[in-house]
């Protein structure tokens, strides 16, 4: 877009003073602008969250960017990866994981701390909480 506006400008200024020389087209570049975030349905940006189950167990769900997610237990082991994705205002995880099931959650829109329940299709409703930063730096 950025372009087009500069271009654009460029020709209106060309055809106002054509006494003036036009002005040699560069090769640099524009900056590229930075990639928009995703978001999960209810607009909690992708990071790492701690996930807390009715039963009192706790795991860690990793939502990148680029669609793919993983989810680790307490001790640090993968137990599930796949992609997800915001399909119909719900946030959906296809794991590639053998055994691994496809969910849908709803979520409740995110309280002052960041956190949120999310309750799936079929099954219990689960805490969610955004990781400190320093505790999803590796």
């Amino acid at each position: 877009m950025r372009k087009l506006v500069i271009a654009a400008a460029s020709v209106a200024l060309a055809a106002c003073s054509q006494s003036e020389p036009a002005a040699e087209a560069t090769t640099e570049a524009a900056p590229a602008e930075p990639a928009p975030m995703a978001t999960v349905a209810n607009g909690s940006p992708a990071g790492a969250y701690e996930v807390t189950y009715p039963d009192g167990s706790v795991m860690t769900a990793t939502l990148n960017d680029d669609g793919t997610y993983t989810d680790t237990d307490a001790d640090g082991k993968v137990v599930e990866e796949g992609t997800w994705a915001v399909t119909g205002g719900k946030t959906c995880f296809t794991p590639t994981t053998e055994g691994g099931k496809p969910m849908c959650f709803t979520e409740t829109p995110p309280a002052a701390d960041g956190s949120f329940t999310a309750t799936p299709d079929e099954g219990d409703p689960v805490m969610v909480k955004p990781k400190p930063a320093e505790a999803t730096a590796m």
